[in-house]
């Protein structure tokens, strides 16, 4: 369908044909979303500090693996209480929450490595970890956890925004905090945040039908 509509709309500069030729649906799956008490599971089976950290500072801030290891000391602004990010997704820069669990455990990580300039460096501390290294941490800490979900890095991003939304956070305020240009891409979270959904009440209570209710 989509050389179809090459053909037509480029080579034959026929757009009105073009348009007329549908694109097929994406399948859209749910992402896998931990509990809270699962999200601690997960953190405290990370056995190396750093990626410990790094992990802890992915779900309390909603980043994106590029985003967090991407982090340099300086984009810890303690005075304002924000991660600074920068160059995220469409070479965006954003704001994020800096909560003060998670001050704490960053500055524990400074006095434990006193990091340069990178946050997160790697071996050669001139340059950043490395996002498979911290995919590959993720996956043995799943695996040590006993999680039998889906669970990447990308999990805790899903987490954040899922979790945020079942407190009742305003989900323009979710958007902006996780990087989206669109709403739609925030709004699929309403789709898993199921202590908001199992809060809300059917029609069905609202109807008297009598009798008891079917075994």
């Amino acid at each position: 369908m989509s050389a179809l509509r090459f053909f037509h709309g480029t080579t034959l500069g026929d757009r009105e044909a073009a348009a007329q030729i549908p694109l097929p649906r994406k399948a859209d799956p749910l992402p896998a979303i931990l509990s809270p008490d699962e999200v601690k599971r997960l953190l405290t089976a990370v056995t190396d500090l750093k990626m410990r950290t790094l992990l802890t500072t992915v779900y309390a801030a909603g980043l994106r693996v590029s985003e967090a290891v991407a982090l340099q000391v300086g984009d810890v602004d303690s005075a304002r209480m924000t991660l600074h990010v920068r160059a995220g997704k469409g070479q965006r820069d954003r704001h994020v929450m800096l909560s003060p669990q998670l001050l704490a455990i960053l500055r524990a990580h400074w006095r434990r490595t006193r990091p340069p300039s990178w946050l997160f460096p790697g071996l050669d501390s001139s340059c950043p970890i490395t996002a498979r290294s911290v995919q590959r941490a993720c996956c043995a800490a799943v695996a040590a956890a006993g999680l039998d979900k889906s669970v990447t890095v990308h999990t805790l991003r899903h987490c954040f925004a899922t979790h945020l939304l079942e407190q009742g956070v305003d989900i323009r305020v979710i958007q902006g905090l996780l990087g989206h240009r669109q709403i739609a891409s925030t709004t699929r979270y309403a789709r898993v945040a199921l202590s908001t959904i199992s809060q809300v009440q059917s029609p069905l209570e609202r109807l008297d039908l009598g009798g008891p209710s079917p075994a």
